[in-house]
């Protein structure tokens, strides 16, 4: 408990200081944070009138609690100080449980673990920049097409959907990491993978159809991506294991070497 306490200090205070810091600029984190419905609404202007609001409008969410301005400021800096102190809490998550490994094991998660953290924060951009402004496109379109609906978002379930999303896509995109997990400590195997294809485009369809928005073209350019990176952690895989075959022999011949130098 000692250890754990004194590994939870460092992140915590970092967690405190990035949000303070983050606090600074809440107005320009607020105007990042909008920036994906802003390149939705210019996707398609004219759509975006007849949803009911102006693509050039600078203020498009309503506040509709008195202190959902305020707080919406304080969930912004809250999310980007978590966003930026992510991978401390993980290496001092690593740092805490690595003393009770072996040293196979301390090397093998010591590769694994940057690797999850840099995949998912690649589909975390990538969702910012290219999945969200789409998503919210075709939300804007649905409601265009609704003779009974205007399209006023409100703030805070905007930021709730972005946070939501982002994290979805984060995930997404650790869809290969988990296959080298998986694949590495002998849970499956590549060849096993590979033969129930069917079994994973079926799962993809069907997190597809929960993730994208609720039209077929929609869920069709959702579950290519998956499917993709689907295949992207069996090629990785093969690699991996490739290379572990390779360095297996290696270690094996060097301790034959050894023991015969010795007898």
């Amino acid at each position: 408990l000692h250890e754990l306490r004194r590994r939870l200090i460092l992140p915590i205070a970092s967690l405190a200081v990035l949000f303070l810091a983050a606090f600074i600029f809440h107005v320009e984190l607020k105007i990042i944070f909008n920036m994906p419905m802003v390149w939705a609404l210019h996707i398609d202007p004219e759509m975006t009138k007849r949803a009911g609001i102006d693509p050039n409008e600078i203020k498009i969410f309503q506040a509709i609690d008195v202190m959902e301005s305020m707080m919406a400021s304080m969930s912004v800096c809250f999310y980007t100080a978590i966003f930026v102190a992510f991978p401390i809490f993980v290496y001092q998550l690593w740092m805490f449980v690595s003393v009770g490994l072996m040293p196979k094991e301390r090397r093998l998660a010591f590769l694994f673990i940057p690797v999850g953290v840099i995949f998912f924060y690649a589909g975390a951009l990538a969702g910012f920049f290219e999945g969200l402004p789409f998503y919210y496109y075709v939300m804007i379109k649905w409601v265009a097409n609704d003779p009974i609906t205007v399209f006023r978002p409100a703030l805070a379930s905007y930021l709730s959907n972005f946070v939501l999303m982002t994290l979805v896509f984060g995930f997404i995109a650790d869809i290969p990491w988990l296959i080298m997990v998986l694949v590495r400590v002998g849970f499956v195997t590549v060849d096993q993978l590979s033969k129930n294809r069917k079994i994973a485009i079926m799962v993809n369809t069907v997190i597809a159809l929960f993730v994208s928005p609720p039209d077929g073209l929609s869920m069709l350019l959702m579950m290519i991506p998956l499917v993709g990176l689907f295949e992207l952690g069996l090629i990785l895989s093969r690699l991996m294991m490739w290379h572990h075959r390779r360095m297996t022999v290696k270690e094996e011949a060097a301790e034959l070497q050894r023991m015969a130098a010795e007898e």
